[in-house]
């Protein structure tokens, strides 16, 4: 997170040379003032830096230029202090390659009522500015989020952060390297996808490495290493194991896998137990620990689910819940009480347990290789939502459903892995339904610290399709969504 923690946004605010200089240097001040409160918030998580009252196009241009060469500025905010004539912004925002937030507010919360006169009105006209600035996005079609409130608010502010985050993704997404040791699992259809096409829709740059590649990193790790990295286990999980040897396989598979991605500048990675060619067991706790540390992981070779964990968990960058790879496994099926059972094999990421995960070694019955070591536990309770990104063929689609987390209700004393219970919106029938006909994927990205707004902001920058199902989707509105989408994108493409 060293570079994102260097990201800024850049304040904007518009105005002309109508007003005369005295207006124009209150503006400045009031900016000025506004981007210091707001960097200070709690609620905003990078700084805002006041960088130019607009009053022409040959200014807007300049500004936007800088901002798409700047790599710290993660994304603009625009506001209208008086009355900014759009037609000055064409040029500017044409080029504009970089999150754009238009806040809606003014300096000012009432009107007041005994020094309110023509001065006070030249001064103070975000009410209509704003509508003026809000019309020229809209005519070009742009890809902005809109905030309307007062900037002092804690709901307003909320919303900024929040957008933040998504522009986060966003900064993430275009620079991601994925790497997949390995291939996809053979003949599963929803891990495939164009990589091409999301390099240059979503910026990832997918590659393989052959697990050869592993397998001789893997022999260059040292015991020493090892050894460090064993003690750092002890002193975040119970070491519930006496097979310590497969806790350090996983450990020498940790250490190599790391070197890999770092070398590579990579933020995400796959494999598959149908691909270990040269190694012993299938990288359990070694890719529960590489997330836990921010890294995206998927497994059967899902290199979409595991660049989607990368970009979530760096949006979420210290936010309480924590986010992990996942997968729908079983159902219970109770009436009215329906559930569902999220697992893998192995690979949970342990920023979700409700306490502190155990070691374990136990068989794992596919894959042919060595009983692994991993993680168990439960996952904590609360909401949340699960993400999956399909490639639609031409397209891509994010889907996100709202979920809520319960403690599991059994014990399952005989399943060792990692796992967690939720409910999904607006019911596990309704909502799987939902979930089936949009097409989405078996593996999800499960977080609590995210938002389906974050992600709806993040699809709308990416340029890609998002469907979110919630408390109040039904199957018959979500089909027309669906069907009304299909022509839309295709109307695109034409």
């Amino acid at each position: 997170m060293s570079e994102l923690s260097k990201s800024e946004f850049w304040f904007v605010v518009g105005s002309q040379f109508l007003y005369g200089p005295e207006v124009l240097e209150t503006i400045e001040k009031r900016a000025a003032e506004m981007a210091e409160v707001l960097s200070a918030s709690p609620w905003i998580p990078f700084k805002v830096i006041y960088k130019v009252t607009a009053k022409s196009p040959e200014e807007i241009t300049k500004i936007v230029k800088e901002a798409n060469y700047d790599d710290h500025c993660a994304g603009i905010i625009t506001w209208m202090h008086t009355f900014s004539p759009s037609k000055m912004w064409i040029n500017g925002l044409a080029l504009l390659q970089k999150p754009y937030l238009h806040l809606h507010t003014q300096y000012n919360r009432n009107i007041p009522n005994l020094d309110i006169d023509m001065d006070f009105m030249n001064l103070n006209q975000a009410a209509h500015g704003d509508r003026e600035h809000g019309f020229i996005g809209a005519r070009m079609r742009l890809a902005r989020k809109v905030v309307v409130g007062f900037w002092k608010d804690q709901q307003v502010q909320e919303k900024i952060g929040s957008w933040m985050r998504s522009a986060i993704g966003y900064k993430v997404s275009k620079n991601l390297k994925v790497v997949r040791f390995g291939d996809n699992m053979r003949n599963v259809a929803v891990t495939e996808g164009d990589k091409v096409e999301t390099q240059i829709v979503l910026g990832w740059q997918v590659n393989t490495w052959a697990t050869g590649d592993l397998v001789s990193e893997m022999k260059r790790v040292t015991e020493s290493e090892i050894d460090q990295l064993m003690d750092e286990y002890r002193r975040n999980y119970e070491i519930a194991s006496d097979d310590l040897d497969a806790i350090r396989y996983q450990a020498r598979e940790e250490i190599a896998i790391k070197r890999i991605l770092d070398r590579e500048g990579a933020g995400a990675y796959s494999n598959t137990f149908e691909d270990l060619c040269g190694m012993d067991q299938l990288p359990g706790l070694a890719s529960q620990h590489l997330m836990e540390m921010g890294y995206g992981y998927g497994g059967e070779g899902d290199w979409k689910v595991s660049a989607m964990t990368h970009i979530v968990k760096q949006m979420t960058e210290g936010l309480p819940g924590g986010t992990t790879f996942m997968e729908d496994y079983t159902y219970d099926l109770e009436p009215g009480k329906e559930l569902s059972l999220g697992a893998h094999m192995l690979e949970v990421c342990p920023s979700i347990a409700a306490d502190k995960p155990r070691i374990e070694v136990h068989p794992l019955g596919i894959g042919g290789k060595n009983d692994p070591a991993r993680l168990v536990f439960e996952g904590h309770s609360g909401k949340a939502i699960v993400a999956s990104l399909i490639d639609m063929g031409g397209r891509l689609r994010l889907i996100v459903q709202d979920v809520e987390a319960v403690k599991p209700i059994y014990e399952m004393p005989n399943l060792p892995v990692a796992r967690i219970m939720w409910k999904a919106m607006p019911d596990l029938l309704t909502g799987a339904h939902c979930w089936i006909i949009a097409g989405g994927a078996h593996h999800t990205v499960l977080t609590f610290a995210g938002t389906a707004e974050m992600l709806e902001d993040w699809a709308e920058m990416m340029g890609i399709e998002y469907v979110h199902i919630s408390e109040t989707t039904t199957v018959e509105t979500l089909k027309n969504q669906l069907f009304l989408a299909d022509l839309a994108w295709k109307l695109r493409s034409l």
